[in-house]
């Protein structure tokens, strides 16, 4: 019998791997070696995935999604949209209301110790045993999910997420960051195929956040598929294969992020003016141009996909009005501008 955090104890007792007598009074379960997880693609397939609490709360509305395997999926929404509750029933820590969850091909709930062996998760919440080190605790995590010791695999992640030099000190007198870090050495101790993020660089500052996406880089990299949820959103912008929103409950758009931003995305034309504008010429009505910085910027917006963008016709119509510019430049909408817009409108 061993003691393990109330946290700890409900995932591994999820995963079939150990038993309580009276949490966290636990002990370990034989592991099967021959289990294996069917390889399948999407390695993510939910659908009609509903959560509705007994408040009458509706978390979740009807979600269908499909994950590939390998790729980065970023989960957007704002507070209280359903992102914590949609992994935190693919991980199997929340009982779904109805719908249908499989990991690697596996179902949640018939199959749920495969399924879930298969699954790191990085939660929001830092849960970690402040009297136990980070290298004992990653070597702790590796074996509840019944994996075979492995010193150097745990050495290198360590490493990865600069931890290595602080592994056998008491995890009390981390830092915030480092407590951050640590929760996502533990969850790939065991060498998932599905990575979970929830909220990861929160509190880590800008140094150690790009180690980390270093890491998720490489990870991917391995064949790791990579699910995260962001406030960062120029981190999505920058990481994420596919991006979806979820607002309300409900999954309002799933779309590939360069396609997203070509179809969403707006792009204007900055024209700084060589003498001020103390308001735009009846002939630019029809136009929508705006006038910044108090008169001496000219802001054209356009569509990208318009057969004419009608960028040559209005440089031409300036220069027959005697508006002259000193510079000019484009600025194309950002992955948080229609995140926004998209929020809003739902």
């Amino acid at each position: 019998m061993f003691a393990l955090s109330l946290a700890d104890a409900k995932v591994a007792g999820g995963l079939g791997l150990i038993e309580c007598d009276e949490p966290p009074m636990c002990r370990l379960l034989p592991h099967d070696p021959s289990a294996k997880p069917a390889v399948t693609d999407p390695i993510i397939s939910i659908q009609g995935l509903t959560k509705t609490y007994d408040s009458g709360f509706e978390a979740l509305k009807g979600i269908d999604l499909d994950i590939r395997e390998g790729e980065i999926f970023a989960l957007l929404g704002p507070n209280g949209a359903g992102k914590t509750t949609l992994i935190s029933i693919i991980c199997g820590i929340v009982n779904p209301s109805a719908g249908r969850v499989s990991v690697g091909g596996h179902d949640i709930v018939r199959d749920y110790r495969k399924s879930r062996s298969m699954i790191g998760l990085v939660p929001q919440e830092l849960a970690t045993d402040a009297f136990e080190t980070p290298l004992a605790t990653c070597r702790y995590s590796r074996g509840l999910f019944g994996r075979k010791p492995d010193a150097a695999h745990i050495e290198k992640t360590l490493k990865q997420l600069s931890l290595w030099d602080k592994r056998d000190g008491m995890i009390m007198a981390l830092s915030g960051g480092m407590k951050r870090r640590l929760m996502i050495a533990k969850a790939l101790s065991h060498e998932p195929r599905v990575l979970f993020l929830d909220e990861p660089t929160a509190g880590v500052d800008v140094e150690l956040r790009k180690d980390m996406w270093t890491l998720v880089e490489g990870l991917r990299r391995d064949g790791v598929t990579i699910i995260l949820t962001t406030h960062y959103i120029e981190e999505a912008e920058a990481m994420a294969d596919r991006v979806g929103v979820i607002n309300h409950g409900d999954l309002i758009l799933v779309e590939e992020k360069d396609t997203l931003m070509q179809k969403l995305g707006q792009k204007q034309m900055l024209l700084d003016l060589t003498e001020p504008l103390a308001a735009i010429p009846a002939r630019f009505a029809d136009l929508g141009l705006e006038l910044a910085d108090n008169g001496s910027r000219l802001i054209y917006t356009y569509d990208t996909r318009a057969e004419r963008t009608g960028i040559t016709s209005l440089l031409s119509d300036l220069r027959d009005e005697g508006i002259r510019f000193r510079d000019l430049t484009t600025k194309q909408s950002s992955l948080e501008e229609i995140f926004v817009s998209l929020v809003q409108e739902g």
